[in-house]
């Protein structure tokens, strides 16, 4: 059960389109073949209020956060999480050349134990794969 939460500034909507950035970043989860493609889920989340670095308004930022069933090992965790990253980099790449922004992921693990799940995705996707 991935979750890619994508938090940023509010004036990042008008240097970039996000909605295209969440797909970038699913496409990219999956590339890793560590993130199942029923658990992807990708969201993000506007801040309207913020204050950064020296305070200047036009400092926008980024800050991705990737959530994971714990079991994987750290070598896959690594390379997944340099994958994605580099996903957001490329995707990001024309606006940070032109305006200043602030870019991070951090990858945790979440402990099975503590996150109990249910979901029939699964199910309709395997309904979608009969239909075809």
């Amino acid at each position: 059960m991935p979750h890619v939460i994508v938090d940023y500034s509010a004036n990042m909507e008008t240097r970039t389109d996000i909605g295209a950035l969440c797909e970038a970043l699913r496409a990219a989860a999956l590339e890793t073949r560590i993130l199942p493609l029923a658990g992807i889920r990708v969201r993000a989340v506007r801040a309207d209020h913020v204050a950064i670095a020296d305070g200047d308004p036009t400092h926008g930022y980024v800050d991705i956060s990737v959530r994971l069933r714990g079991g994987r090992d750290l070598q896959a965790r690594k390379d997944a999480t340099a994958h994605i990253f580099a996903a957001a980099e490329r995707f990001l790449a024309p606006t940070m050349a032109k305006h200043s922004v602030a870019l991070s992921l951090e990858m945790r693990d979440i402990d099975p134990e503590l996150s109990p799940k249910t979901g029939t995705i699964r199910d309709h996707l395997k309904k979608a794969d009969q239909d075809d």
